[in-house]
């Protein structure tokens, strides 16, 4: 497809993801994210043709009027949706596949100086959640979820969900529904309940040797060197 066609299906693609948008007057106002893709493909273009000083003029500007920084070099599949967008950054060397839906303030970046592939690459369908951070050359599977506000810098495989700093995987398995950052557990919240749970039994086992006691710190352990397990994995 061309140019042209490629920037038609940005915008069609904008309905499907944000059910806020009611008419194409919102696109001129409200969608920086949209917009900033579709001056991203025009520079991406003058940039493969040898015009890598005009592009960089032409993102310059899109920075300074959609707050997203897109450097031309970088590789953006079809149906890339950035919702919202304001502090969004995506480096040179960073390669995002077809249908991917990042939020505002994520950050694909890099941690080395060196000139080769330093960016992450983000496979289809991925879902990044607000404030994320993706550093380094590392993959994002396909289907797979970043929760908000994590750091990762480890790669993700395929229908997989990490959250965390730095991000850890929780779970893996698809899931069909982008919209559930909301359901992602609190990894800090668990560990400390289990703390606290851990502290009063062995209060209970120095006051008074009771089997119960004993069998509720038994089923502690477990839980414990599941959480490890999970961590490491």
């Amino acid at each position: 497809m061309g140019l042209y066609t490629d920037i038609k299906e940005d915008f069609s693609n904008a309905y499907k993801n944000d059910p806020a948008l009611k008419s194409r007057v919102d696109f001129l106002f409200n969608y920086p994210g949209i917009w900033a893709i579709a001056w991203y493909r025009i520079a991406n273009k003058l940039h493969n043709s040898g015009f890598s000083r005009t592009a960089r003029i032409i993102m310059g500007l899109n920075q300074i009027f959609t707050h997203i920084d897109i450097h031309p070099a970088a590789h953006i599949g079809k149906r890339v949706f950035i919702d919202h967008g304001t502090g969004v950054v995506i480096g040179e060397t960073t390669i995002i596949e077809d249908d991917v839906l990042i939020y505002q303030e994520v950050t694909l970046g890099g941690v080395s100086l060196d000139p080769g592939k330093r960016h992450p690459t983000i496979r289809n369908n991925a879902v990044i959640g607000a404030g994320a951070k993706i550093l380094g050359n590392i993959v994002i599977g396909e289907y797979a979820k970043i929760g908000a506000n994590s750091v990762v810098v480890k790669e993700v495989p395929d229908n997989a969900t990490a959250i965390g700093i730095p991000a850890h995987v929780i779970s893996k398995g698809r899931c069909n529904d982008p919209f559930m950052h909301n359901m992602l557990p609190d990894i800090n919240k668990e560990m400390f309940e289990y703390l606290l749970k851990r502290v009063a039994v062995l209060e209970h086992i120095i006051v008074k040797d009771n089997s119960d006691v004993l069998e509720q710190d038994l089923e502690l352990e477990y839980i414990y060197e599941s959480f490890i397990k999970a961590m490491k994995s």
